[in-house]
């Protein structure tokens, strides 16, 4: 889920089993606040959520994850600001080598989402490279 909101302050995400809750601040000062109530039931211990300067993308993992879902909300109604990214869109009824692929993926950003490395050792580096030429004229 994207919560597209450009310059964000204060921003507060509840993952609970259920639902989520979502609060900030837009660049304006405006406080903007969501509630959804998920179709099924969500694994929170194991969804993120990162920011950025134009949104919050919230990673949330169902609690079955080969049941496709109807929709994303308990309520059969969906609210008008709700649409769905066809870019990021999953077929479940594709093939599962493609579906293996796209969790490996998943799990690839999300490592690289919630880890820090440390940065690389340059102690491989030659320091005498510049020397030589200095020295030959």
């Amino acid at each position: 889920m994207e919560f597209c909101v450009e310059d964000s302050t204060d921003v507060h995400v509840l993952l609970e089993d259920h639902r989520i809750v979502f609060s900030c601040k837009n660049a304006d000062g405006v406080e903007l606040y969501n509630e959804i109530e998920f179709y099924a039931k969500v694994n929170s211990k194991d969804s993120q959520d990162k920011r950025s300067g134009r949104s919050i993308t919230c990673f949330v993992r169902k609690w079955k994850e080969k049941v496709a879902w109807p929709r994303l909300t308990k309520e059969d109604i969906k609210p008008v600001w709700l649409s769905v990214d066809f870019d990021n869109w999953r077929d479940w009824e594709g093939d599962e080598e493609v579906e293996l692929a796209q969790v490996e993926h998943y799990a690839e950003l999300l490592k690289k989402v919630s880890t820090k490395r440390p940065p690389p050792a340059m102690d491989d580096l030659d320091d005498d490279s510049d020397s030589g030429d200095a020295t030959s004229n």
